[in-house]
């Protein structure tokens, strides 16, 4: 069974003419889109993309397949319409919350999806840095909430009202200077070897990230600076210009908006696991529509 997700990803490039245009388009970042395609070559067992110095045009077998998927794009779009007047969403309002990183490399797509299958409901978005996203979803401020929390830490208690449900998880990878001898090798790189670094920390402001330093100082990282609001652009902004080095989520690290070198450490149990947490004593389609488009955006291997 195709993912039509990325069936919409194929049909954007085509139409665009370049992963990046179609990224753009669907409000994907472009590491994101290229993944949701390498899975959809996966499932069909064919290439359907070729990449050229212009952008990239479509295979015998993704205009085959392409043909197909507008087919059944159209029927979806066209159901999700008749459902959406039976289920109650041709009107009323979704407030989400979110955290910075999910905001800007999560929440587009799924949103932009949300959009177009219910052009009438009001959207409302609400920054909370986790965990507040949880007390706020509990709290009725928001119907449901974006929020995180760094592995080998527990996950955080929820209210009995809240329910949660994973969203992507993700190891933290190192970032250094461009260039730096650390990042130059392809295997990982053991936590030993940060021994006498200099570290940006983002520990005093984030509770779930203490795990996370605590594991780099015995490994003898040493904190050089410290961040006290929370913001891996700023981070990544200092390890570029060489102040330190920082461990950050792969997502972060790849979509920098400043260069840097990026390498996986080993062992790889420093993880970011992405979840939605949402109101489970009261059923809201909008809610329980939205929840199921991030599923089928990030929740499948």
């Amino acid at each position: 069974m195709y993912d039509p997700t990325r069936l919409a990803a194929l049909v954007a490039v085509s139409e665009a003419g370049s992963i990046t245009r179609a990224a753009e388009r669907l409000g994907y970042t472009v590491p994101a889109l290229s993944q949701q395609l390498a899975k959809l070559e996966r499932e069909a067992g064919a290439a359907l993309l070729v990449r050229h110095h212009r952008g990239a045009r479509l295979t015998g077998a993704g205009e085959l397949l392409l043909a197909r998927a507008r087919r059944v794009l159209d029927e979806m779009e066209r159901a999700r319409h008749e459902l959406a007047q039976v289920a109650g969403l041709s009107g009323g309002r979704l407030r989400l919350g979110t955290f910075t990183t999910a905001g800007i490399h999560l929440l587009p797509p799924a949103l932009t999806a949300f959009r177009r299958a219910h052009p009438d409901v009001e959207l409302t978005v609400t920054g909370y840095e986790p965990p507040l996203g949880i007390a706020a979803v509990a709290e009725g401020e928001v119907d449901l909430a974006l929020t995180h929390y760094y592995q080998p830490a527990e996950p955080p208690q929820l209210p009995a009202s809240v329910g949660q449900e994973t969203v992507l998880v993700e190891e933290l990878v190192l970032v250094t200077a461009p260039g730096q001898v650390l990042s130059s090798g392809s295997a990982r790189l053991p936590l030993a070897e940060l021994a006498g670094q200099p570290l940006i920390s983002m520990a005093p402001s984030h509770p779930y990230r203490t795990v996370v330093e605590s594991a780099l100082a015995r490994a003898g990282a040493t904190p050089s600076v410290l961040v006290e609001t929370p913001g891996y652009a700023l981070v990544c902004a200092l390890v570029s210009a060489g102040l330190g080095v920082a461990v950050v989520p792969e997502m972060v690290a790849r979509t920098a908006p400043a260069p840097v070198g990026v390498r996986a450490l080993e062992p790889g149990d420093l993880r970011r696991t992405i979840s939605v947490v949402y109101r489970a004593d009261e059923p809201s389609p909008a809610a329980d529509t939205f929840r199921a488009l991030l599923r089928s955006a990030f929740g499948r291997p």
